[in-house]
């Protein structure tokens, strides 16, 4: 399924967030060509096509099993391409050697009470792709750290140990070491899960910063109410195949709803059938390592 998606009719500056991705000319950051995904020789992903410009911010919606991490992990490399073709940044993602181009901010990550590692020392390990042989950061690194932890703002808070903080900082750490690398198209897992409003508020904030300065952002989540002002699309996973690739605001009329009871809770008029396919099937139980949350199907 592949849809353009046209500027959303949002006062708040939906203009300026459609237009930061509009680069005549730009090779997209992704590109999806009938691209299927799986473990072992077991397709989980099939039949995904789909463009990613620079500086959208992409929403990955989808019920527990649905596919929505792995096909997260064909971006990464971490699951098997199986069929079609899979570029990022222009390259057959197999051959892709910069890696640290593409920055990952997992869902669960918490930092023990023994860990004493301070919040700087997290975030320099993001710079490792950088470093030479013998490891040692120069000006340049530190700078990187610096700036990273000033975008998800936390310069104050360099030399607290990590594990000190509340979950929503912690987050914010995770999403500073990724940045450290500099990468181009930040993939992150649930950030906004298990985490309070205010940092909620903050994480969509760092969000709209990347955007704005040029990266390319794939958010899996299941609460897109949190994110919703900034992200510019959202694509929706049922059985392993994408059955809605549009704006945010389009969900509601194609019949989609949060079950937690979010923004698009009230949807389907009653007595209608599904607009598209429904969100369960034979690959409901087929992922593992889907996160618990928020179901996302029909009304």
């Amino acid at each position: 399924m592949h849809v353009t998606i046209a500027a959303r009719p949002d006062p708040a500056g939906a203009g300026d967030r459609m237009a930061r991705h509009d680069r005549t000319g730009a090779s997209p950051v992704v590109s999806l060509r009938d691209a299927r995904f799986g473990y072992a020789g077991r397709m989980v992903v099939t039949g995904v096509t789909l463009d990613l410009p620079v500086g959208q911010i992409l929403a990955v919606l989808g019920a527990n099993g649905s596919g929505k991490s792995t096909l997260v992990k064909g971006l990464l490399g971490l699951s098997d391409q199986q069929h079609g073709d899979v570029r990022v940044f222009g390259v057959p993602i197999a051959r892709l050697r910069d890696r640290y181009r593409i920055g990952y901010v997992p869902q669960r990550h918490v930092f023990g009470a023994g860990d004493r590692a301070t919040v700087a020392e997290i975030v320099a390990v993001g710079r490792l792709p950088h470093l030479a042989w013998h490891g040692r950061m120069k000006a340049v690194d530190r700078a990187a750290v610096t700036v990273a932890l000033d975008v998800v703002g936390l310069s104050g808070r360099a030399m607290t140990p990590a594990s000190t903080l509340s979950g929503g900082q912690q987050r914010r750490v995770l999403i500073a070491r990724a940045l450290a690398s500099a990468p181009e198209l930040l993939i992150m897992d649930e950030p906004t899960a298990g985490v309070d409003d205010t940092n909620r508020r903050i994480l969509a904030d760092v969000m709209g910063r990347l955007a704005a300065d040029g990266r390319t952002l794939v958010v899996v989540t299941h609460e897109l109410t949190a994110i919703e002002r900034v992200v510019d699309r959202a694509v929706v996973l049922a059985s392993g195949r994408v059955v809605f690739d549009g704006s945010p605001d389009g969900l509601a009329a194609a019949g989609f709803h949060d079950e937690s009871g979010h923004h698009h809770s009230a949807i389907a008029q009653e007595g209608q059938p599904p607009i598209l396919a429904p969100a369960a099937g034979p690959l409901a139980a087929a992922e593992e390592g889907e996160p618990q949350g928020a179901q996302w199907g029909f009304g």
